[in-house]
């Protein structure tokens, strides 16, 4: 059983960066970031490989946005730069068995929590 934590959301004016951290406990193999806004479905952001050679994003976030994986440490972190008020969403960690770095949610079979991410215009 792998269980996942994530920190690092917040409060951030438009144009502003924050950085994501996910710790998971138990050995992962692909990782990804999800989002869910108010009202929407929950969709892909971010995905990363085993071992972080392949990475896969959202055409909304393409260049402002970077995953990285340290499993050294058991974590997948996510650097989020340039964000915007659309931006604003739950932002969900999750594992995977898998080696590659999908972007299709039902390949993730472990899910942490959530955390907050509120971009003000």
């Amino acid at each position: 059983q792998v269980h996942l934590v994530e920190s690092g959301g917040g409060l951030v004016q438009a144009g502003g960066s924050l950085r994501l951290s996910c710790a998971a406990s138990g050995r992962t193999f692909s990782m990804s970031w999800f989002r869910q806004a108010p009202g929407k479905e929950r969709e892909f952001v971010a995905a990363i490989s085993w071992t972080g050679g392949r990475t896969s994003y959202a055409d909304s976030v393409k260049g402002r946005f970077t995953i990285s994986r340290d499993n050294a440490k058991n974590t997948v972190l996510l650097q989020m730069n340039s964000l915007k008020p659309e931006d604003t969403a739950v932002y969900y960690c999750a594992a995977g068995d898998r080696l590659g770095a999908s972007d299709r949610r039902y390949e993730y079979d472990y899910w942490g929590q959530g955390t907050q991410v509120t971009v003000s215009s």
